[in-house]
């Protein structure tokens, strides 16, 4: 059987956001990866079988991990198709099992990442009718494999996703208020805040409990992907499956209990508190996530504690006029009512920092999606 590049150098890809790079790399360190090089979009690195099926299953930041198969020089799209035409297609894949292709492209003459795509889709139909008369069909919502197609200077490199689909759908959140924030960008400010667990952490806005749900398997050692039916290494055609359940059984085994009385989540509506309760419900046994409805402003004190929170902005709330009265009120609250406390406030739009009335200890720029937010620190005396 033929051997791919990822077999040939033990080197993998991580996509990750640029201000994330520095606790992946932690991550990636941690759990045995070796030679990790900061580039574009994320991070290379060296890793056994063992050490990638760890990070795709417990880490809580990288977005998606690639395994390289094939690369080649690519100056058209007939070329594209012609040089993934012939690749043994049917090593990886079956005519009953269904694929999908994610691609993106810069600086070459193929300028299109979406006809890059539909290319490469066309070489691997081609492929299986040729020699079979049938071909797999295409599933773009929950494929068996993810193909990845990376364009960059006229050389293609197409790749196993080994993550399957993005690591950030952990899978505990299936209700949602609008705009929610990323799994992955909740647990980095989590990790930002370096909550140990000494003190309470309470978010006061918590929507449907993002934070509260990462926090929460970030203090008990819970792998992130602990809930996920599948993950694209499965697909690979070296992979161990002995390997990998002894890898699940051992973190397994360590996930830690977590005391009542650390993790306490508010929110004014109950259609949020509902759908953080249920959310939370999918990662807990003994529920240690108090959630009650509750208006922020209604709420005594916060003296002693750890408070992160992503309050509502532009799109979660609206009027803008509202918006200033808001944050102002949310500084005054944080100044009067929060002594001893330290908070971490995320703000999806940086503007609304000048209106809280507070001096940050520091500011992170943090995207969410397409918005440019900042993760600021609240010294309350």
């Amino acid at each position: 059987m033929i051997k791919y590049e990822y077999q040939k150098s033990g080197r993998y890809f991580a996509q990750i956001p640029e201000e994330f790079k520095d606790l992946a790399t932690q991550e990636l360190k941690k759990f045995g990866a070796k030679d990790i090089r900061p580039t574009h979009r994320g991070l290379y690195f060296t890793a056994s079988p063992k050490s990638l099926y760890t990070v795709n299953y417990c880490s809580a930041i990288i977005s998606k991990i690639l395994a390289p198969l094939f690369s080649f020089y690519c100056s058209s799209e007939k070329e594209l198709y012609q040089k993934s035409l012939k690749f043994p297609w049917m090593d990886l894949l079956d005519r009953n099992q269904t694929f999908a292709i994610d691609s993106s492209v810069s600086h070459s003459k193929i300028h299109h990442s979406k006809f890059a795509a539909l290319r490469l889709k066309d070489a691997i139909a081609d492929s299986f009718t040729q020699k079979l008369g049938v071909r797999p069909s295409v599933n773009t919502e929950d494929p068996d494999l993810w193909i990845h197609l990376f364009i960059h200077r006229n050389r293609a490199t197409v790749s196993i996703d080994t993550s399957g689909s993005s690591l950030h759908r952990r899978g505990y959140r299936l209700r949602s208020v609008k705009a929610p924030m990323m799994e992955t960008l909740a647990a980095a400010v989590v990790r930002y805040a370096e909550w140990d667990g000494e003190k309470p952490l309470y978010d006061p806005l918590c929507g449907s409990g993002t934070i509260l749900c990462e926090a929460y398997l970030y203090a008990t050692s819970t792998p992130p992907g602990f809930l996920r039916r599948k993950f694209g290494f499965e697909m690979l055609p070296d992979f161990d499956n002995t390997l990998w359940k002894n890898i699940q059984n051992d973190y397994k085994s360590k996930i830690k209990t977590l005391q009542k009385g650390l993790i306490y989540g508010s929110d004014k509506s109950i259609r949020a508190v509902k759908h953080s309760l249920y959310n939370a419900s999918r990662i807990l046994d003994d529920h240690p996530i108090e959630i009650e409805q509750k208006d922020i402003f209604t709420i005594p004190e916060i003296r002693d504690s750890i408070i992160i929170t992503n309050p509502p902005y532009g799109i979660r709330l609206g009027d803008e006029e509202e918006m200033e009265i808001f944050y102002k009120n949310l500084g005054d609250f944080l100044k009067q009512r929060c002594s001893g406390s330290t908070a971490y406030i995320y703000f999806g739009d940086r503007k609304y920092l000048k209106f809280i009335g507070l001096r940050p200890s520091w500011k992170k720029p943090l995207k969410n999606g397409g918005l440019d937010g900042r993760l600021a620190k609240f010294d309350l005396y």
